[in-house]
C-alpha cells in the first residue's frame, strides 16, 4: 500500500492504492449509479470509518467499562 500527501492541505487526506477485486469494484461504483454515495472514494471512506468504529473504538469502550475507566 501506498501512501502520499495530497495537494489540499486543507482536507489533510492522504492518497493510498488499494487492489481490490472486480466484484467490490462493480459494486462500488454501484452504489455510486444509485446515488448512495458521490464517489467511489466517499463510499470506501464511509466504508473504513464504520469498520474503525466497530473494531477499535467499540473495543475501547468496551475494554474501558470492562476495567471501570
Amino acid at each position: 500500500m501506498m501512501s502520499r500527501g495530497v495537494g489540499n492541505k486543507k482536507t489533510n487526506m492522504q492518497l493510498i492504492t488499494v487492489h481490490l477485486p472486480k466484484p467490490l469494484v462493480e459494486g462500488l461504483e454501484r452504489l455510486v449509479e444509485l446515488g448512495h454515495y458521490p464517489s467511489r472514494s466517499e463510499a470506501i471512506r464511509v466504508a473504513i470509518r464504520d469498520l474503525l468504529r466497530k473494531e477499535l473504538y467499540a473495543r475501547r469502550e468496551k475494554a474501558g467499562l470492562m476495567t471501570g475507566v
